[in-house]
């Protein structure tokens, strides 16, 4: 049975101004996706926006031997600051006045700005971004999420109420906002082979692939039919989340109520 999906707009006030983007994170799936915004920052002023994306970069980490290869570094990266880095590179190469802080999101920090992208790898982070944005004034919630071969990309909404919101990653999943999920082994890895034991090579490009094609398919037509998308790189799969209350239903989400599940956890 096919599913019958309605549409979501973008806000008319997006299309007037510079997207203010917070991201937080640029490590693996942050490092991937940074340079593609870059890449939907100039389409965007190429194509007529006034403004195209004004972003901020979070994170507190340097880069690491292991993370050469893996991600977005070289080998003369090593010991720096990962945002600093990343930032600086995209605004001598692409133009941009992006800001990095090298920083970690505080539990009590607040954030403004149209869109937070969580590119991050825990549950405690998870939930210390949805605090941050539900304290302050934040439209969207773009989650990008993995495990060893398999993620989410979820994008919702969170300073709007009522049956037509799209919702959160925590909405759908609130599993991955709990902290007591998260591995107990966090050492960073001593090698690359020991890195890639743990994460595939691949899957950080793409899910930072589809969350660059979810925001481009957003600015281009100004309209979405699905939400998110479920890939699985071992079966080679990849499934949207249709912007449907029936499809929400299966997560245990009401969007009638606009009430969040008691538990639920990804299937990614």
């Amino acid at each position: 049975m096919s599913v019958s999906t309605a549409l979501h707009n973008l806000p008319s006030g997006m299309t007037s101004r510079a997207w203010n983007v917070v991201v937080v994170g640029a490590g693996g799936t942050g490092s991937a996706l940074l340079p593609n915004l870059a890449r939907l920052h100039h389409a965007m002023l190429e194509l007529g926006h006034p403004g195209g994306i004004d972003c901020t970069v979070l994170d507190d980490d340097t880069v690491s031997e292991t993370n050469v290869g893996r991600q977005g570094f070289y080998p003369n990266d090593v010991g720096q600051y990962k945002a600093s880095l990343i930032v600086n590179r995209l605004n001598l190469l692409m133009g941009t006045r992006w800001e990095a802080r090298t920083q970690r999101l505080a539990s009590a920090d607040r954030l403004t700005c149209d869109l937070v992208v969580g590119c991050v790898d825990t549950r405690t982070a998870r939930k210390t971004i949805l605090g941050a944005a539900k304290r302050g004034k934040v439209r969207y919630y773009l989650d990008c999420g993995n495990e060893t071969d398999r993620g989410q990309v979820i994008l919702g909404e969170v300073g709007v109420r009522g049956p037509d919101r799209l919702p959160h990653v925590g909405d759908l999943f609130p599993d991955l906002l709990n902290p007591r999920g998260d591995a107990v082994d966090v050492a960073p890895s001593c090698s690359m082979a020991d890195a890639l034991a743990k994460q595939s090579l691949v899957i950080n490009q793409a899910i930072a692939v589809q969350a660059f094609n979810l925001l481009w398919t957003l600015f281009r037509t100004g309209t979405l039919s699905y939400s998110g998308v479920f890939v699985n790189l071992q079966a080679g799969r990849t499934n949207p989340l249709p912007i449907d209350p029936a499809a929400w239903a299966r997560f245990g989400y009401d969007a009638a109520k606009c009430v969040p599940p008691s538990r639920k956890k990804s299937s990614a």
